[in-house]
């Protein structure tokens, strides 16, 4: 009996991120390490820090997918809205935690700076904490919602802390890739029955161009070994059926 796929959803909310001045770098570290925890991240938007997009985003993902994940929005300023937006969603109030406080309290400050610092405390109520390992101040978990910071280092930190046993992972995502100096129309229609042969394993290609021609990658994904390793032989032959020589990558 197959395992159930787990799925999830990235939610980056940011207006930094949509004018271009920052680059996202979480999205990819985020799909890695969910893939090896048994989690399939099955998609991602990005969302301005405005409250009203952020409630119906929020409240439309986590009905549709087993987990959601947000970045962003969660820091000392007035633009960080996404706690009490979070909280909306969920119908419920913010509450200051006190975990949160004393480790924010450790650090000596000036009050108008504390004062700043304590926006960081809000959560919704009902929240547990993400641990953040840097020192900093915990990410939250609310129903199958997890709110994480924007900054990847810390981001980074607090993914790394859950596990698979909070998501309820199952098998870890793995996968395989081979490349031929092949066009994508070549080889469409041998595919697809590859493919309709293996509906557990996703098999998608991707154009390639390099100083000696041009070809396709061909990247396998799945939670069997087996069958996914039987996809890449059945693979392998199609690209020698169409005269060329199968590149491991």
């Amino acid at each position: 009996m197959k395992s159930k796929v787990v799925t999830a959803c990235m939610i980056v909310i940011g207006n930094e991120i949509l004018s271009g001045r920052t680059q996202d770098v979480n999205l990819n570290f985020l799909a890695k390490a969910l893939n090896e925890l048994g989690v399939r991240l099955t998609e991602a938007r990005v969302i301005p820090d405005v409250e009203e997009t952020i409630i119906e985003t929020v409240n439309e993902c986590r009905g549709r997918f087993d987990h959601v994940f947000t970045t962003g929005g969660i820091g000392p300023t007035h633009d960080d809205i996404t706690a009490e937006s979070i909280a909306r969603a969920f119908g419920v109030g913010v509450v200051i935690h006190p975990e949160i406080e004393e480790r924010i309290r450790r650090r000596e400050a000036p009050p108008e700076v504390m004062q700043a610092r304590m926006l960081m405390a809000r959560v919704p109520e009902g929240a547990s904490l993400i641990d953040n390992p840097t020192g900093g101040p915990q990410g939250f978990q609310i129903g199958n919602v997890y709110v994480m910071a924007g900054v990847p280092m810390v981001m980074q930190a607090m993914v790394s802390s859950l596990t698979k046993e909070r998501l309820g992972g199952t098998d870890p995502v793995r996968s395989r890739s081979v490349g031929a100096y092949l066009g994508e129309s070549t080889v469409a229609a041998a595919l697809k029955e590859i493919q309709d042969r293996h509906p557990d394993v996703d098999l998608g290609s991707y154009p390639f161009y390099r100083q000696d021609g041009y070809g396709t990658n061909l990247v396998m994904r799945g939670t069997d070994e087996a069958e996914l390793e039987q996809m890449c032989d059945e693979v392998r032959e199609m690209i020698r059926h169409f005269g060329s020589d199968p590149i491991e990558e």
